[in-house]
């Protein structure tokens, strides 16, 4: 059975913004997917989540080589400027939500269990998480997404 916090992330939702911020305030801009990337995320009902990012003025320039499978010309290219992953999730009474990466754009995500806090006010969802800045300082991310429906 279903929570009510997992109820309430039921949905499709579109980034507004993605900030990290040390400790004492100051901004870090993380430099693959930039200060505005343009993003996608899902969380049904059944536990499933997906989620996508993509560098807002990101150049066919910045394609990283064509990463295929022997023999095949069919699988898709890993790019820079760009990130997604999916898998199953649960939300906590506490305000939590745990995800599962099934998989991912990067193989070593794959099979990663992160726990981010979340809360939900009218249309918004906030998510924020403990990160670490390019330059090995910690950050906190807070993300905020518009419900869409």
């Amino acid at each position: 059975m279903s929570t009510t916090n997992e109820r309430s992330l039921v949905g499709r939702w579109e980034l507004l913004s993605r900030e990290d911020l040390t400790s004492d305030g100051q901004r870090r801009i993380e430099p693959n997917l930039g200060s505005d990337p343009v993003a996608y995320l899902l969380y049904d009902a059944a536990g499933h989540f997906a989620v996508r990012f993509m560098r807002r003025d990101r150049k066919p320039a910045q394609d990283a080589p064509a990463q295929r499978t022997a023999g095949s010309s069919n699988n898709s290219r890993a790019l820079l400027g760009y990130d997604a992953y999916f898998g199953r999730y649960t939300a906590g009474a506490d305000g939590t939500v745990t995800q599962e990466l099934l998989g991912a754009l990067s193989q070593r995500d794959v099979g990663k269990v992160v726990t981010r806090q979340f809360r939900i006010n009218g249309g918004e969802l906030v998510i924020t998480l403990e990160a670490t800045a390019s330059d090995g300082e910690p950050v906190t991310r807070t993300l905020r997404w518009k419900r869409l429906a």
